[in-house]
């Protein structure tokens, strides 16, 4: 079975795609963001994929590729067009390559029109595609900087898009008005720029008179491009040091109780359960402040210190995790999250006291 998610970032308004064999548990991941490499590892890594490649479409001009680290982070190999000018792939490709996970496969054809280097990635079985810059939602990326070219575009959405089943869906690498697919069929009736009747003249004159603004991440995200995001990824690094922590899908850090219970650096501990949880049968950890939920935003500027790490606990991690989201809103920058609560740090042995046995 074929696993599919659709990913998003606010900033570019791009489109990160994870693609999953779940027999083999091998992945892929298209145009992924500099920005949210934790978010998308973790996404793997809950859903029990090895993400072996990371591929982008082109050299984007509007946002960090993140495949430089996400190849640090998990290990995953870099691919992309072999004439994008891009240095630092593990592998060039070319046009009618496949790139393979578990038994499952995405074809690469060049579609030009955008950049030199624009491919568009196709499902084995060609029922979805996914098309970068080229071809949008009722649209088309822009021709007029970094190699584009009209007629070129023009080209390759009619030979090498729309020349999939009609039933094939598109997914393009950015959407400004929050669609998030279409098919073949409908952009070959309704793109007011490439469908229809309309001649690649038509086409040409349309793109020529835009006069779109200059992309405001162009002149770094370029270059940091050229590289497959290695320039980035060597500069900029802020997980935490405090602690072994993950990094969940939902956007929380957590701590495991083992790692907890080991932890050699100064803590707050803070429990948001009630009074009655706190001495009940679950007990409480040794050292850790009883602070209610609802008594959290109002007593932890008083009572917490900014100046050492929080970790958050309850009975289940549920509550605790909402707690990690209030704290980091009250400005509390080192939080995470207990992971299961006191519910696992009984399991797994760890002290307790005050437990109503």
């Amino acid at each position: 079975m074929l696993i599919f998610r659709q990913l998003f970032d606010n900033q570019s308004s791009t489109y990160t795609y994870l693609l999953g064999d779940s027999a083999s548990g091998e992945a892929l991941l298209i145009d992924p963001v500099f920005e949210q490499v934790r978010r998308d590892a973790a996404l793997a890594h809950e859903l029990g994929l090895h993400l072996t490649w990371t591929l982008d479409t082109h050299v984007h001009a509007d946002h960090v590729t993140g495949a430089w680290l996400m190849k640090q982070r998990a290990g995953s190999r870099i691919a992309l067009s072999a004439t994008s000018g891009a240095a630092g792939a593990d592998r060039l490709l070319n046009n009618r390559d496949r790139i393979t996970f578990g038994k499952r496969y995405v074809e690469v054809r060049f579609t030009p029109g955008h950049t030199n280097g624009c491919v568009t990635y196709v499902l084995d079985d060609q029922s979805m595609a996914f098309t970068g810059d080229c071809l949008l939602v009722r649209g088309s990326g822009r021709t007029d900087f970094q190699q584009g070219d009209p007629h070129a575009m023009f080209a390759s959405v009619r030979e090498h898009i729309f020349s999939l089943p009609a039933t094939c869906l598109l997914y393009p690498a950015h959407d400004y008005r929050g669609i998030t697919a279409t098919s073949v069929e409908e952009e070959r009736r309704y793109n007011p720029r490439l469908g229809g009747d309309i001649a690649v003249d038509d086409f040409a004159g349309y793109m020529k008179n835009l006069n779109l603004p200059h992309p405001k991440q162009i002149d770094v995200a370029v270059p940091a491009n050229l590289k497959c995001g290695q320039a980035a990824a060597q500069t900029k690094v802020d997980d935490p040091q405090w602690a072994p922590l993950t990094f969940t899908f939902g956007g929380i850090w957590e701590i495991q109780p083992q790692s907890l219970s080991e932890i050699e650096q100064p803590v707050q501990i803070v429990d948001v359960r009630e009074v009655g949880e706190y001495c009940g049968v679950l007990g409480h950890i040794h050292g850790s402040k009883l602070i209610p939920l609802g008594e959290l935003n109002s007593r932890a500027a008083q009572e917490l210190s900014r100046e050492q790490p929080v970790v958050a606990v309850c009975r289940s991690g549920a509550r605790s995790a909402q707690a990690v989201v209030m704290l980091q809103k009250a400005g509390f920058q080192d939080v995470a999250n207990l992971s299961g609560g006191m519910l696992r740090w009984r399991a797994e042995g760890c002290a307790v006291e005050g437990a109503d046995l």
